[in-house]
């Protein structure tokens, strides 16, 4: 049975004043943030959640360094809730990462990251805020 998932919509002006010029690019145009210019997460235990609807994307867990300069997992935290699209822009196809609940862009996954998946999930990470694990 598929998961039901509570669908977040609103317009560009809503988005705009929830967001950073930054993550509104990103994340409601399909921009890319520049690699090495954010910040690099917590290394405490924690999820990833998408920074538009609060929905959980990626886990602490499975982050890995991919030295690319972008956030990278090599799974979602709920696959329920990251989705995938064709991109074909910049004269190249690659697969987009997008937040099935408000069909924000997160980035673009590749065929060349760790096992056990083989996946790097390479994030903007304007697109992500960390929540540390309530222990």
């Amino acid at each position: 049975m598929e998961k039901t998932i509570d669908k977040v919509t609103k317009t560009d002006a809503e988005w705009r004043a929830q967001l950073s010029d930054l993550a509104f690019k990103v994340t409601r145009k399909h921009g890319t943030e520049r690699a090495f210019t954010h910040d690099d997460f917590p290394k405490e235990p924690g999820v990833f959640t998408c920074v538009c609807c609060g929905a959980e994307v990626f886990d602490q867990a499975h982050k890995f360094d991919s030295g690319t300069g972008w956030p990278s997992f090599w799974k979602p935290a709920d696959p329920d809730m990251v989705g995938e699209s064709t991109d074909r822009s910049w004269l190249m196809t690659r697969t987009e990462v997008h937040c099935n609940r408000c069909a924000a862009h997160l980035g673009h996954v590749f065929p060349d990251g760790p096992q056990p998946t083989g996946l790097r999930y390479c994030i903007n990470g304007v697109a992500l805020e960390f929540k540390p694990k309530a222990g």
